[in-house]
């Protein structure tokens, strides 16, 4: 991660660089938006992450419009306050057919993050996987205040 330069007010761009090398500039700011009761995000990508399927939720909560979403990959949610060693974790046991379960900070189109609880389960036809189907909930305010303190541990 790089600090790149001032942006709006309150926030500041960086470059992100990604599980799979590639980078991104991003903007971030400290702007939480509450994770809605009842609500459930759910995302379907292929298996190199690249997205297909997206439901309102998903929308709402990430601030990008369904075409925005729809053929780009995951890590375009990925908050750089978030550890590599969470998504090497994800990635390694999703790979390898099993179901994973964390708690995420991801990052919305206008800078600002919401935390979920998230759980990504392999999509299996004929023995091989074909996707994967990604169901995101309210995490409770201490598992995120947890996650918080663990996380800046690991960056």
């Amino acid at each position: 991660m790089e600090e790149v330069t001032s942006a709006c007010k309150g926030s500041h761009e960086i470059v992100l660089t990604y599980y799979d090398g590639s980078c991104c500039r991003v903007l971030v700011n400290d702007v939480e938006t509450s994770f809605p009761d009842g609500c459930l995000i759910v995302s379907r990508t292929d298996v190199d992450g690249i997205i297909t399927h997206v439901n309102q939720s998903f929308v709402d909560m990430s601030g990008y419009s369904k075409e925005e979403l729809i053929g780009q990959p995951h890590s375009i949610l990925r908050h750089p306050d978030m550890p590599e060693a969470a998504f090497k974790n994800l990635w390694d046991t999703i790979k390898s057919g099993k179901k994973w379960h964390g708690y995420v900070k991801n990052l919305r189109k206008d800078g600002g993050y919401y935390w979920v609880s998230a759980t990504v389960i392999p999509n299996i036809r004929n023995n091989v996987i074909i996707g994967y189907t990604s169901v995101r909930r309210k995490p409770s305010r201490q598992r995120i205040e947890e996650c918080i303190k663990l996380y800046s541990e690991m960056l």
